[in-house]
């Protein structure tokens, strides 16, 4: 049960536009006059103070347990590796207090269902809500992480699933591909007379903006297209239930309410070993343990290190050093669906 000794630790990713970082010091703010008991407080993995590890210390230093929880849609480097090593110092230097980790808000029903109501109001916004000639594009950050990538691609797949839409695309504003630009030209080439843009962000920020103007582009570039795009979704009533979710699952020890990563005998041998991230591990039981205790989780590391190699600037804005080319060279397969984020259509279903 969670005590007043207890704190319950936000980690929101931060970012340049500091009207971002307000709205997650924002919600943590409703969120504590929906949970009252509760000590809920904040802190940020770059661009905002009070910073991770700061975060961490504070915490634990006042408070008899503490329980980490993302408020993160989709786990790469900054959540696989750098929040466990961050929670990893300050148990050190807190060995006194109990640090949980809660998994991100990841790909499941809770942010399905705030995906598919704005898709539906996006609808009735249009002239024509004609599910089957709107084409609808999931537009998320991208990584460089492809378990991430997959947990949109996951949530384009199950919008498709749920709703009449023939067209359900998936697109990123860097890092990765498709882009916007190409996934809205391949639409428009199938026959699309309307694109309803979904952005995957729960809070806004200097992407948030680009997406805007990328949307006002398109529209003056595609004056026979109607175009809606929906605003980010990180006050809706899911996000703070699913968020108090993860709370209490932690608090309460279900199986599977910690991160993979988090405790793992490899990860520990790896630090030991002084290899720190470059490690790269299939978990599996070790002899004489209980399959549930150490579950299976296949990924490299090694794949995380660019992303901390240019100072993170990539999650506001794109590299200058070499995604700005996939329209000029080397992408036109592309446009014939051989990518693979490519197009998700009924037709294509029983291929």
């Amino acid at each position: 049960m969670i005590s007043a000794t207890d704190t319950i630790l936000i980690v929101g990713h931060g970012s340049r536009e500091d009207s971002g970082n307000q709205e997650i010091l924002a919600f943590a703010a409703q969120w504590q006059t929906r949970q009252p008991d509760w000590r809920i407080q904040v802190c940020f993995i770059e661009f905002a103070p009070p910073s991770l590890q700061q975060g961490l210390l504070e915490a634990a230093r006042q408070s008899s347990r503490v329980l980490v929880v993302p408020l993160i849609l989709n786990a790469a480097g900054h959540v696989k590796m750098e929040v466990p090593e961050a929670i990893e110092q300050a148990r050190a230097a807190c060995p006194g207090t109990e640090i949980l980790l809660a998994p991100h808000l990841t790909a499941c029903d809770p942010v399905l269902t705030v995906l598919r109501r704005r898709l539906r109001h996006a609808m009735q916004a249009l002239d024509m809500p004609d599910p089957t000639t709107t084409g609808v594009v999931l537009l998320g950050r991208g990584s460089s992480d492809r378990g991430a990538n997959g947990d949109m691609a996951k949530m384009a797949r199950w919008l498709l699933e749920v709703g009449d839409h023939e067209l359900v695309d998936l697109a990123f504003t860097g890092i990765t591909w498709p882009r916007l630009e190409r996934v809205v030209q391949r639409q428009v080439l199938l026959g699309m007379k309307q694109i309803v843009v979904l952005p995957y962000y729960l809070y806004t920020g200097t992407l948030m903006q680009r997406i805007h103007r990328q949307v006002d582009h398109l529209r003056t570039q595609y004056p026979q297209v109607r175009f809606k795009s929906t605003e980010h979704f990180g006050f809706e009533p899911e996000i703070f239930d699913l968020m108090s979710q993860r709370v209490l699952d932690l608090d309460a020890q279900v199986p599977d309410s910690r991160l993979p990563c988090d405790g793992c005998s490899y990860r520990e041998l790896a630090h030991e070993a002084g290899h720190g991230h470059s490690h790269e591990h299939t978990h599996a039981a070790p002899a004489g343990t209980a399959a549930k205790e150490q579950p299976i989780h296949l990924h490299g590391h090694q794949h995380h290190e660019h992303e901390h190699a240019h100072g993170h600037e990539h999650h506001e804005h794109e590299h200058a050093h070499g995604h700005e080319h996939e329209h000029d060279h080397g992408h036109a397969h592309h446009d014939h669906g051989q990518h693979p984020a490519a197009s998700l259509s009924r037709e294509g279903q029983t291929a």
